[in-house]
Order: structure tokens, then sequence, then C-alpha cells
């Protein structure tokens, strides 16, 4: 990947120093199973964001001028175990900056790492599981750190809630807490007040991308029928932003098609979306320095 500018955005905002945000791209597809190429997913997104209208009309904010620094991608992939472990220590560095860090996949795996960090960084935090899929073996293929085991980790050691599911395997029973499970094909008109109720203070985002329906979102490694559709999920997202104190977020599973293009420019608006979010309805002092 080459070095550029998150967005296209001026130098001024794209300085470590300076910036409020980081963003850590993981172009890894080790371990996916059916369709290859989400390690092309950092890429894609990134070129949809440098033709991508930076003004938000919903919060009325330019949100870049906080700062988004692109960090140097983590390109760790001899083992899937190795990648994790590249991917918890680039983002605990982070942390510890007391940037807002983000990262953008890549295969879902590499969220095993970014929950890693950020669970031992804040206190009782929800990880927040957006998916298709459950995510919840405790090995698979010989390796714990199978996209297939990406939030197995996370229900041992985290409040995890799970939101889109429609698809897994009988096993994954044993590891699935129903009663914190917003299943896709489930959703009742109250559902997001319930799962807000369910959170703790802080939360982390993770976003699999195929947890959106495939008419909005065909270019993902397993497009799963009867997914979330775009507004659904901006309201609880900005819910969340409201009620809670979203500690970070990963992206994760786009998987480019070079005819299909509306995929990645999903993904880009959606990233910015939660930022504007963030700082919109979070509260940031707007005279602290960042160290």
């Amino acid at each position: 990947m080459s070095k550029k500018n998150y967005a296209g955005i001026p130098d001024k905002y794209a300085r470590i120093d300076e910036a409020k945000v980081v963003l850590i791209p993981v172009p890894y597809d080790g371990t996916s199973t059916w369709q290859k190429g989400a390690d092309k997913g950092p890429d894609a997104f990134l070129d949809a964001s440098e033709n991508m209208e930076l003004y938000d009309i919903e919060t009325r904010s330019e949100v870049y001028k906080k700062g988004i620094y692109l960090a140097p991608p983590v390109t760790e992939n001899s083992s899937p175990e190795k990648m994790v472990e590249a991917v918890y220590k680039t983002t605990k560095n982070y942390i510890k900056q007391e940037k807002f860090v983000t990262l953008f996949g890549g295969e879902h795996s590499v969220s095993i790492g970014s929950i890693r960090a950020f669970n031992e960084s804040f206190e009782d935090l929800t990880v927040v599981q957006l998916d298709a899929h459950a995510d919840l073996r405790p090995e698979y293929e010989g390796s714990k750190c199978n996209h297939a085991c990406a939030m197995h980790e996370a229900s041992k050691t985290t409040n995890l809630l799970q939101v889109g599911i429609r698809s897994m395997d009988i096993s994954e029973n044993d590891h699935m807490d129903e009663n914190q499970v917003y299943f896709a094909h489930d959703l009742y008109d109250d559902w997001q007040d319930d799962a807000i109720g369910q959170m703790t203070p802080n939360v982390f985002i993770t976003i699999d991308l195929d947890a959106f329906d495939p008419s909005i979102m065909p270019s993902t490694g397993t497009p799963e029928p009867g997914g979330l559709f775009w507004y659904e999920t901006l309201e609880f997202l900005k819910m969340m932003f409201k009620k809670k104190n979203v500690v970070g977020f990963d992206i994760v599973e786009l998987c480019p098609n070079d005819k299909e293009k509306s995929s990645d420019f999903l993904a880009a608006k959606l990233y910015y979306k939660m930022l504007s979010y963030k700082f919109k309805y979070q509260n940031y002092n707007e005279d602290d320095e960042d160290e």
C-alpha cells in the first residue's frame, strides 16, 4: 500500500502529533474460506474515501479537521497468530498515545488483536458485533485465530452483543449467549433500545460488512441474504455514540470487485459517518492538546 493521507486530506490534518484519530489498515486475508480478496479491502476503502465529500450533512461537520492519521499498514502475514499479535501491539501503542484508534481490515480475524488491546485498555468493555456470522468457534482449521473464531475470545473476556446474525454452525450454540444476540430474522421495534440497555459504559464496535444486506453490500467474502440496511444501521450506531463511550471501532471484510464500486463507497461513508458521530456526540475538549 502506498503512503498517502486518508481521504486526501491536507497534511496539517494528517500528522500523528496533531491527529485525534488513528486509522490502522490491516490488509490480511490468510484464513478466509470462500471468496478471497479482503486483503485488497483497505486499498479499495482508501481509494473510495479520496472520492468522498468530506462535509457530513447530518452532523453539519467536517470531522477530518479533528485530524486523522493514516498509520502504516500491519502487514504481518506469516501466520494468523503472528498477525493477531502484530495488530494487538500496534493498536495498544496508539491507544497509549491517547488517540481514538480505528482499524480497517482485512478479514475478521484481525479483530481478535484489536479487541484484545481495547479490552486491556478500558474497564468493563462491551463489544458490539454487527455481522452475518456468529464467529464463535474456539478453533477452526487448526487455528484459534481463524476468521471463524473472531469473537470467541471476546465472548469469554468482554460483554459481547451480537447484531444481525443469520448464519452459524450448530457447535457455536455452546458459546453463544442468546440473551445478547439480535438475530437478523428476529429484529423487533425496540431492539435497539434493548441492546443499548445491555451495554456497559465503554463500547468497542466491530463491523463485518456482511452484516449489511447484499443488495447494498455485495462485495464481501460471504454475502448472506436478509441483512441490515443503511439507515437502520446508522440509527443504531448514532444511539451508541450518543449514550455510550465508544472507545474505538474496526470495519472488516470488504472484498472489492472491480466492476462493483458501491460497496467500497459504502465502507468509506460508514467509516466517516462513525467518526462524525464520535466527535458530534461525545465530549471532546477542543482545547486539549494531543500527546
